[in-house]
């Protein structure tokens, strides 16, 4: 019998050192935060980890020996499996070549800071923006990824 409970995760990309002021309320309730790389050091994970649990892979910009950074994240939540990169290392990551390069149900990634959401058959391919200092004239935001039933949604919420 599948289980009724909802899962909701916190999905941040590219902060670059800031933490907007609008990310705890965008991302209040979240059960776990993953963070798609250009974190920007660790003060911005632990004050991220005052929300929720946080889960971070390194991007470009990033040490790679940063503590709390993995190249890649595998996880399962609720059935749905997701895989957590930040995209760099596919050159220019899109859609249709992660999907390709990697198979969980729910790919995330940054590094583009373009919020984007793609469905690749029942798989969904998610880019929540860059939540860090504004650049390439994009809007600031974060995604909130409800899983339930095994199904999984997401929401893109821009930040001020």
């Amino acid at each position: 019998m599948p289980s009724k409970r909802s899962h909701i995760v916190g999905l941040i990309s590219d902060t670059h050192g800031l933490v907007r002021d609008g990310v705890p309320e965008a991302l209040a309730g979240v059960e776990l935060i993953l963070h798609a790389g250009d974190v920007g050091g660790q003060e911005i994970l632990d004050e991220l980890a005052l929300i929720a649990p946080v889960r971070a892979v390194y991007g470009n910009t990033d040490p790679p020996d940063m503590p709390g950074l993995a190249e890649t994240i595998a996880v399962t939540i609720g059935g749905v499996s997701i895989h957590v990169s930040h995209g760099h290392e596919l050159g220019t990551p899109a859609p249709a070549n992660l999907s390709v390069a990697y198979e969980a149900d729910v790919i995330i990634y940054g590094h583009t800071h373009q919020q984007m959401v793609t469905r690749i058959g029942e798989r969904l391919v998610i880019n929540p923006g860059a939540a860090g200092p504004r650049r390439f004239n994009l809007r600031p935001s974060v995604g909130r990824l409800t899983i339930s039933d095994r199904k999984a949604e997401v929401e893109i919420v821009e930040l001020s």
